[in-house]
């Protein structure tokens, strides 16, 4: 089976974080709006009548959608054997994935503080004042979490002994604020060596090098959620 994938084609976005498992795991399928554009997966949300997506990322599974980041990585997680058997440590991912996708809306907001459906550029001193108190209290209290929670497990992964879809997101989430931030994340960088170790280590799995070596790989953009202001960043 191969799955009917949609989200913007042309920023990694939240569907990055669906794109890394879909590749890590070996999932087949078809990134929809790359190939027909954005135009038709808008008409394509409005055929879901019976389980209708709010907003891409979504998957089209036999006339339904499974959407939602962090509900479409539990469900091919637990469709496709991707992730761990045990109760505990299926229920601790999903809760570790659903922290990630919490401050991935928080670096959003850093650059649309007032309305999303105003330019950053009617809003540049709100943004200014929020990216203030992003740097300085809000990464350092999510980046401190995930350093405690790989500390309290054995092994290198946020679930012990294999890699999951979190660690795979924790991976693009270090990546994108590295972009949006960098001064501060070089600050930052020796704060919290657990997460520099796995970024470096889900950057070198072999299940990936093909991926992030290709063009389906997106780069950062200043219209994707992760964007780099010069002047909302500082050490």
């Amino acid at each position: 089976m191969s799955y009917d994938f949609w989200y913007w084609p042309t920023i990694p976005g939240r569907g990055e974080f669906v794109r890394l498992t879909l590749e890590a795991c070996g999932i087949p399928y078809r990134d929809r709006a790359r190939e027909d554009g954005a135009q038709a997966m808008i008409a394509d949300m409005g055929l879901h009548d019976t389980a209708p997506a709010f907003a891409p990322p979504y998957l089209a599974i036999d006339g339904a959608t499974v959407a939602q980041t962090a509900n479409i990585l539990f469900y091919l997680a637990e469709r496709h054997d991707c992730g761990p058997s045990a109760m505990k440590a299926r229920t601790w991912l999903a809760q570790a994935q659903l922290t990630i996708m919490d401050i991935v809306a928080e670096a959003h907001d850093v650059h649309h503080p007032v309305g999303v459906g105003l330019y950053y550029e009617d809003q540049k001193a709100e943004a200014l004042r929020c990216a203030q108190e992003f740097r300085a209290t809000r990464i350092p209290k999510y980046l401190g979490w995930f350093e405690r929670a790989l500390a309290a497990q054995e092994g290198d992964w946020l679930a012990g002994g294999r890699w999951s879809y979190a660690d795979l997101s924790l991976f693009h989430l270090i990546a994108g604020l590295r972009y949006a931030f960098p001064q501060r994340m070089a600050t930052l960088s020796g704060t919290f060596p657990k997460l520099s170790v796995l970024h470096d280590r889900v950057a070198a799995l072999p299940e990936l090098q093909d991926y992030l070596s290709s063009d389906r790989r997106l780069p950062f953009n200043e219209d994707d959620i992760f964007r780099h202001y010069p002047e909302l960043d500082a050490p």
